[in-house]
């Protein structure tokens, strides 16, 4: 990946071009999915946000963003069930006036927790014409206009939304309003997912042009599928790069990423900008999202930008065994 400082020498964020839209984006984007709301499957959260309150989260959610901004990211990832993050995004929108910034969002899952941390479920996913009718209201809502790609929340083979003819009609309906019709992925059939989506038309358009993607150093496994969507125009996002904490620095107290921690030091950066380098570096990623929760996190996941020409680490677990460790990491 080229990159580029400015007169001060700080490295110039490069941008790319969110699909079907002419909006300009950011190669990293800053995803809430960890500041909206007070749990999250990521440790670490008790000292990295000793405030986990509304006003607490707010103020950090807004802090975040407007470091992110002025580090040159432009694109900033919410979604329904991220707790109050629409909100939180929603406001320091119209309080910050910034028309380059460009925000997406998703359906498909109802926030639970109702702000507790022992809440036996923290979202439900429902994919209904009900569902989306109800949360698109919520979210124009909050984002109003600022809206430029709606997601199907975490979209797999068994959902039966894209044989829901008036469901596709109803997201057919809001691209012809000038909104990106996108998906997002997760699980170990995240490519059959995909390759069904690409098939998606109503009334013989295509009705998909982004996908949000789990793919980092462990869990490669949707990269072939991504680069057909790639291939065809969509603009491909690249979430949990860090595999929920994993990859980040002291994610890995068992020592089984030595590799990956020799490579970091022998760069002079830490964990995270080597995992975030490396989904960077896919020929067909657009957007790579940090979940950073602190300025010193976003800094660390910057450095990324920086990195070029990094070898196989050869860290990649089988798909099954990946999800299944994922689906077993404590909500806290």
């Amino acid at each position: 990946m080229a990159v580029s400082s400015d007169e001060r020498g700080k490295i110039r964020m490069p941008v790319t071009t969110l699909a079907h839209s002419g909006l300009a984006v950011s190669r990293i984007g800053l995803g809430l999915a960890a500041l909206g709301r007070p749990a999250y499957i990521t440790s670490g959260r008790q000292d990295d946000l000793p405030d986990r309150s509304v006003a607490g989260l707010r103020a950090r959610t807004h802090a975040m963003l407007d470091a992110a901004y002025e580090s040159g990211i432009r694109y900033f990832d919410a979604a329904r069930s991220y707790g109050r993050a629409e909100e939180f995004l929603g406001g320091w929108l119209a309080g910050r006036g910034h028309a380059d910034a460009v925000a997406g969002s998703k359906w498909g899952y109802r926030y639970t927790g109702d702000w507790r941390l022992d809440a036996d479920q923290q979202e439900v996913k429902e994919h209904s014409l009900a569902m989306f009718i109800t949360q698109l209201a919520q979210t124009r809502a909050l984002l109003g206009d600022r809206l430029a790609l709606y997601q199907v929340h975490s979209l797999t083979p068994d959902s039966g939304l894209l044989d829901d003819r008036g469901l596709l009609a109803a997201l057919a309906r809001l691209r012809a309003e000038g909104v990106v019709i996108g998906l997002t992925t997760s699980g170990p059939f995240q490519a059959d997912t995909l390759r069904r989506a690409l098939q998606a038309t109503v009334d013989g358009q295509p009705l998909f042009a982004a996908a949000q993607v789990t793919w980092n150093l462990l869990e490669p496994s949707v990269a072939p599928a991504a680069a057909e969507a790639a291939a065809a125009g969509w603009t491909i996002l690249i979430k949990e790069a860090l595999a929920n904490g994993r990859l980040a620095p002291g994610g890995d107290p068992a020592g089984q990423l030595a590799r990956l921690d020799a490579l970091a030091a022998a760069r002079n950066v830490t964990a995270d900008a080597i995992a975030l380098a490396a989904a960077l570096a896919n020929p067909w990623a657009g957007v790579v999202l940090s979940g950073a929760v602190t300025p010193r996190q976003l800094q660390g996941n910057l450095a990324a930008l920086a990195v070029s020409d990094l070898p196989d680490l050869g860290l990649a677990e089988p798909p099954g065994a990946y999800w299944t460790a994922r689906a077993a990491r404590p909500w806290s």
